[in-house]
């Protein structure tokens, strides 16, 4: 399962806004000291489990392989070479690979063919499901936690309101509240 660690107290740079020079210091920092590739997880981490999300459609599984992407990504980072592009592009390229291994893997086992879809990048839609995870983290942890049991765990509201310990009156109210908050969140940022 991919744990995340807690934001940290200092303003964190999400990765459609970094720039390249940015981007290229710190996998050159990680590259020097394993340490430093942390930093370069939390900024990319939104970006590669929605990428991973949109395209596997089971949340164990996403969670997983983004695992994976960051294992693969730290035990090569002495192989990356800086050409320009993003390193979001090639974390994404590893994650590219993982679905397709993957869905071979399984087709074998199973003997049926690969699920259909496109591993395709586009940005856009990673970049949109990659802040939206952003505000749902930046939601009130009722309203989040409410969100996250409903939407990625896909629980009934009874289930939720037994599970929290809430009417399901009081947990409809918290859906409804947290989904206006994302809209206007979503709005107001032109997501």
């Amino acid at each position: 399962m991919v744990v995340r660690r807690p934001a940290s107290k200092v303003r964190r740079r999400e990765a459609p806004g970094l720039l390249r020079e940015d981007d290229r210091r710190l996998v050159e920092a990680a590259q020097k000291d394993l340490s430093r590739f942390a930093e370069l997880y939390e900024i990319h981490f939104s970006r590669v489990y929605a990428f991973i999300a949109r395209r596997v459609g089971n949340r164990d599984l996403a969670e997983d392989s983004t695992s994976d992407v960051f294992h693969k990504a730290l035990a090569n980072l002495h192989r990356f070479e800086w050409r320009g592009v993003p390193f979001a592009a090639w974390l994404l390229r590893i994650a590219a690979n993982a679905i397709n291994d993957r869905s071979k893997h399984s087709a074998r086992e199973v003997d049926e063919d690969p699920p259909e879809g496109s591993t395709e990048m586009n940005m856009e839609v990673i970049d949109h499901r990659s802040r939206l995870f952003q505000l749902v983290d930046q939601l009130p942890s009722d309203q989040r936690r409410v969100v996250t049991m409903r939407f990625a765990e896909e629980k009934s509201i009874r289930e939720i309101a037994q599970e929290i310990g809430r009417s399901e009156g009081a947990v409809k109210q918290l859906q409804f509240r947290a989904l206006q908050n994302l809209r206007a969140r979503m709005e107001g940022a032109n997501v």
